[in-house]
């Protein structure tokens, strides 16, 4: 808020609990984290991102009462629909789960986006086009698409070394990206179409971290589209 108030000064904000599952602890716990947030005179709402099978009754529960009074969104992390890839980056949960967790947002009338990763090992442009259907399918609000990134100390470092798989380049990302937006109705919404990993432990693809670039050259693609 202080970098943002000179040259937005009436500006209000939404708080994002973005990293980790923000929903993974007591209820009690939750909530005063949450209101803690809320209290804040500029902040008008609560972005939520979190795991499908960390979203019990009691949290569903907690997120109506802040809904009632706030805005609320729920990011929820499917990544991919394709088996193998739910194996290989060992997501803990099936598809159904996704589907169930979506499911009881929406009948508590609670916006829910839903976040893919784009360029999985093994992966075709078949494959992400199918994890993007099935969250469609599955009702989803809103999505957010993004890069695979490969940083330093994973288990998927050490693959990419290995040479058991590449990352895609740029163009290859942004003729998928010309296909997958081409998918999405109107009253879905795009609230991501990339994304950038810390340039620090940043391995692969190393365009993604010119993050100007990379905009500027989706935003030329898509208007010549």
């Amino acid at each position: 808020i202080e970098l943002l108030s000179e040259k937005w000064p009436n500006a209000n904000y939404l708080a994002y609990f973005q990293n980790h599952t923000n929903t993974y602890a007591p209820v009690d716990v939750l909530r005063k984290k949450y209101e803690a947030a809320l209290q804040h005179p500029l902040i008008n709402g609560i972005v939520i991102a979190t795991r499908p099978d960390c979203i019990n009754e009691e949290v569903l529960d907690l997120l109506c009462e802040i809904k009632e009074k706030h805005f609320l969104w729920v990011e929820l992390g499917l990544q991919t629909a394709k088996h193998s890839s739910v194996q290989y980056i060992r997501r803990g949960y099936g598809n159904e789960v996704y589907t169930q967790a979506g499911n009881n947002l929406h009948k508590r009338g609670i916006y829910c986006i839903t976040h893919l990763i784009l360029g999985l090992p093994d992966e075709s442009p078949e494959d992400m086009k199918n994890s993007l259907q099935f969250a469609l399918d599955a009702g989803t609000d809103a999505v957010k698409l993004q890069l695979l990134h490969v940083l330093r100390g994973t288990d998927l470092a050490t693959d990419y070394e290995n040479g058991k798989f590449q990352t895609l380049t740029l163009e290859e990302y942004i003729s998928l990206l010309k296909t997958l937006l081409s998918m999405i109705p109107p009253s879905v919404s795009v609230h991501r179409i990339t994304g950038d990993g810390d340039k620090k432990q940043l391995i692969a693809p190393l365009w993604s971290a010119d993050k100007k670039r990379v905009l500027n050259t989706i935003r030329k693609a898509l208007a010549e589209e």
